[in-house]
């Protein structure tokens, strides 16, 4: 939901004015799957980093105006909350440049902005959850300066008629109510996208449907939230619920929450877009002047503005996206499990695993998805979020498995295919591979080192749990510095 959008109520009109005018986007998307010319003869991949914000004693900072405007770079902006800012790194081909030329542009972009940030006293930490972040920092104070936040909060708010309830059982256990969304900015994302061809869309997503949690477990980086230890990837059952639109006898009626692994396998990007709108009232009905069968019937790429706000306030771990740049329109999978972080070698590996992963996985004979259950492969997302590296998944074939003995046997080789297949040479491969394949052998990740440091620190006599945060905290900013994979980062 990157849309700028004014701060306005809402009337009974817009929303009936909306609704239609998503019903004629849908249809005019049908007419352009089926006659259309994509772009996608040369599909590229994207990245988008979520950060966070913090002073010189690791605590979060609430300052990404000011962060902003000492970067003064469009690849830059806001994220929900004030501690939080994004990078969008621009579209390339997988196989553009060297084997480290992905990696050296997104340290490049880095760096220039932390260099940035510390002339006004900020730095810049990629993490799932920021350990330091406490629950009087996500009031509605904290939320980004963007009307576009404060109209979601209200809408979200408006829907639910109550305040969120915020639960999770971990190895510590949260529960807490919040009259705001912030908690959601908690929540910092590694974003990989996709550029995939109509006809090969429903593919693509039911492969990283399956592969979900296999990622989540090997890239866990989130096991603190509000002082609390809970599962080794809380931004899962956080993101869950901190923009749940559902009160409690909603949800026992079986409505469908926001935030959505989804219910089935598809056969088409449609689809999706078509669940979206038969099931999800509009939060932000805001009409474009744009006619898309108008647009279409002129020879043009209609924006179908309705239809991909819409599917902006749906949160899917796997989102489509429909979107026309100069080349035309093109679609794409938005790839949203994986928390930020550790360093960015550490995004890179987690990158190369996935693309190569489900480009393998869609060439096979017979998918892997024909021979699983969805369901499955949703308790697969939440075991691997509570267990992380430790988890246990179930893989076709194999029955239910350690995940670092799935990936070291089965997974990694169709990885390692995957790459090559998309033009990628042992020389590019092995570089990021190398580290998924060392990740899972010491079967260590950062989620793991976090709550490693944390313990010796509390143990070693340095303070209470709240001073173990903030130390652990500088401590990862320093190595996530040095770039060097969080597998290989001592505890001290």
């Amino acid at each position: 939901m990157g849309r700028d959008v004014p701060a306005l109520v809402f009337t009974r009109e817009d929303r009936r004015r909306y609704r239609e005018k998503m019903h004629t986007c849908l249809d005019v998307l049908a007419q352009m799957l089926r006659e259309s010319t994509f772009e996608s003869e040369r599909p590229k991949v994207g990245l988008e980093i979520e950060l966070n914000l913090v002073d010189d004693a690791g605590m979060p900072a609430m300052r990404n105006t000011e962060v902003l405007r000492a970067i003064a770079d469009p690849a830059w902006s806001s994220e929900l909350g004030r501690f939080n800012l994004e990078i969008d790194i621009s579209p390339r081909e997988l196989t553009s440049g060297g084997p480290g030329a992905w990696e050296q542009t997104i340290r490049d972009a880095l760096n220039h902005a932390e260099e940035r940030a510390a002339r006004v006293g900020v730095h810049l930490v990629m993490v799932g959850i920021l350990p330091t972040l406490a629950e009087s920092h996500v009031d509605e104070s904290a939320l980004s300066g963007d009307p576009r936040y404060k109209l979601l909060n209200e809408q979200i708010f408006a829907a639910r008629g109550e305040d969120l309830r915020i639960r999770v059982d971990g190895v510590e256990r949260l529960s807490m109510y919040a009259d705001a969304i912030t908690p959601e900015a908690a929540c910092t994302s590694t974003q990989f996208h996709l550029q995939v061809a109509p006809r090969e869309f429903a593919a693509y997503w039911n492969a990283a449907q399956t592969v979900a949690g296999v990622q989540t477990a090997l890239a866990a980086n989130s096991p603190f939230l509000f002082g609390r230890e809970l599962w080794r990837e809380t931004r899962i059952p956080l993101f869950e619920q901190a923009t749940d639109t559902r009160p409690q006898e909603i949800k026992a009626q079986g409505v469908r929450p926001r935030v959505w692994f989804g219910e089935r396998w598809i056969t088409s990007v449609f689809d999706l877009f078509e669940e979206n709108v038969r099931y999800f009232p509009a939060l932000l009905p805001l009409c474009e002047d744009e006619d898309p069968q108008t647009v279409l019937d002129g020879g043009g790429a209609p924006q179908l503005g309705e239809l991909t706000l819409h599917n902006g306030t749906i949160y899917r771990w796997n989102r489509p996206v429909y979107a026309v740049t100069d080349s035309g329109p093109h679609l794409r999978i938005e790839n949203r499990v994986l928390p930020a972080g550790p360093t960015v070698a550490d995004v890179i590996a987690n990158g190369a695993f996935y693309y190569g992963l489900t480009r393998a996985l869609v060439d096979e004979d017979r998918p892997v998805w024909t021979r699983m259950s969805f369901s499955v492969a949703e308790e697969n997302l939440h075991a691997a979020a509570r267990d992380g590296i430790d988890a246990r998944l179930y893989w076709p074939g194999v029955g239910e498995v350690p995940v670092t003995e799935l990936v070291l046997r089965r997974l990694l080789p169709l990885a390692h295919r995957g790459l090559e297949l998309a033009g990628l040479d042992a020389s590019w491969r092995e570089p990021m591979l190398g580290i998924i394949e060392q990740r899972c052998v010491t079967a260590r990740n950062g989620a793991l080192w976090q709550a490693e440091t944390v313990h010796h620190l509390e143990k070693s006599g340095v303070g209470d749990r709240a001073e173990a945060l903030r130390r652990m905290t500088l401590s990862y900013k320093d190595y996530m510095h040095l770039n060097a994979p969080a597998h290989t980062w001592p505890v001290d």
